[in-house]
């Protein structure tokens, strides 16, 4: 079975680059070792590589690995979480799933 291609926007692949890099900076300023990170997360150099430089094939799960060996996963409890579009469609009501109620038969 063939590996499925991920196509990434360029502008989704600018924030994993960001964010690999944010991960990487956070850990140069703990100073610690890229082979640190990686037993403690318990994961490859290789995976760490690849998360640093923002890598889309890595596991959500590796990711969070790292945060919290760097102390930062709370970091993740804030994506998504100021969902503006998705309030606005909710207070607009625009997605009911509602039904029209029935008609009532005057003949009985």
């Amino acid at each position: 079975m063939t590996k499925k291609r991920i196509i990434i926007l360029p502008k989704t692949r600018r924030i994993l680059d960001n964010m690999g890099e944010n991960i990487k900076l956070a850990r140069l300023r703990r100073k610690f070792s890229s082979q640190q990170v990686a037993e403690r997360a318990n994961i490859s150099r290789p995976t760490l590589s690849a998360i640093e430089k923002g890598k889309p094939t890595v596991s959500i799960g590796s990711y969070l690995l790292v945060l919290q060996v760097l102390g930062l996963e709370k970091d993740f409890l804030l994506l998504a979480k100021d969902d503006e579009l998705g309030r606005k469609l909710q207070d607009a009501n625009i997605i009911t799933s509602a039904r029209v109620p029935k008609r009532i038969d005057k003949n009985g």
